[in-house]
């Protein structure tokens, strides 16, 4: 996974309160290693799976949730669903590189990102903060399984929405071209580059692709991208 384009962030005034969501023990151990030796993490709790996880978040007001997808009981696409129903929440979908079925539903259910299970711990603490400072996250390794499902399935979608379809008129030319790289999983830094134009200018067009679709952050702009049949076509270069 590639981590964020920021570096790690400014020290908290309170340690970020993390809720680690796994049905297997070694994984949530080796989070819990993992966190307790930075200060600006705290582990508050453990879950088995969906069902304990959505109780814990109503008691333990966690600031992220690291949830699993595949978990018995309740899978964390469900969880994830019913914990953002109740309020605002970040969670980050923990994810292998074969669980890409069900990388759109999450991200449909509210999911802000993606961590992959293999992420260097480095990389693995600094998305967590910035998750909390309301970055969303996409590992590239996730988003072209995205890419790939959703072009596999374009024979199947629906024809695009008048709706959606009124919604990408409001865009400029520049601004779809943006929102198709994004929604390849570029970076702004590489969209700048491909583009050939400054890092700002790239930051100007994502944020009005985000206030024109109404969108609240990175994610929902690929989810938009693929639900609304934009990317149908737009392959990886």
């Amino acid at each position: 996974m590639t981590a964020p384009t920021t570096t790690r962030l400014p020290r908290q005034a309170a340690p970020v309160r993390v809720l680690l969501v796994d049905d297997e023990d070694l994984v949530r151990r080796g989070f819990t290693m993992i966190f307790s030796v930075e200060e600006d993490l705290e582990v508050v709790g453990e879950a088995r799976d969906g069902a304990e996880a959505v109780e814990l978040v109503r008691t333990l007001r966690p600031d992220v949730v690291l949830m699993d997808v595949r978990m018995p009981r309740l899978d964390g696409i469900e969880a994830t669903r019913r914990i953002l129903a109740e309020g605002p929440a970040t969670v980050l979908m923990l994810t292998t590189f074969d669980d890409e079925e069900n990388v759109l539903a999450s991200l449909q259910a509210g999911a802000a990102g993606f961590l992959l299970k293999n992420t260097d711990p480095d990389q693995l603490v600094r998305a967590v903060l910035a998750a909390a400072e309301g970055h969303a996250l996409l590992a590239p390794e996730v988003t072209r399984q995205v890419i790939h499902r959703g072009m596999d399935a374009t024979s199947r979608r629906s024809p695009m929405s008048d709706a959606d379809a009124a919604a990408i008129d409001a865009l400029t030319p520049r601004e779809r071209e943006v929102l198709v790289l994004v929604a390849r999983g570029l970076s702004n830094a590489e969209i700048a580059e491909e583009l050939v134009v400054g890092e700002a200018t790239v930051k100007t067009h994502v944020s009005a692709c985000l206030a024109k679709l109404g969108l609240r952050d990175r994610v929902k702009l690929v989810v938009f991208a693929f639900e609304s049949g934009l990317m149908d076509g737009a392959g990886e270069s």
